[in-house]
């Protein structure tokens, strides 16, 4: 489940309870956090695409920590 990006959820990824901050390219503020399931990766691509987004891409980095932070990146 995509969680929207607020204080809470903020909160919540700093104490560690998900495990994907989803990122926007040159946006310093998140667009929200999940747990990096299958279905959450298909939403994201959902939601781009319904945005208008011809081609998507999740570029993923993984931290340290072993959470990830994927960037939601189109190529149009």
């Amino acid at each position: 489940m995509i969680h929207p990006y607020s204080n809470e959820t903020q909160t919540r990824w700093d104490r560690g309870d998900f495990k994907v901050q989803l990122n926007q390219p040159n946006n310093s503020r998140p667009i929200g956090f999940c747990d990096g399931s299958a279905e959450d990766e298909a939403r994201l691509l959902e939601m781009a695409e319904s945005e208008g987004a011809a081609e998507v891409r999740i570029d993923r980095k993984a931290l340290k920590t072993g959470r990830e932070i994927w960037t939601v990146c189109s190529d149009d």
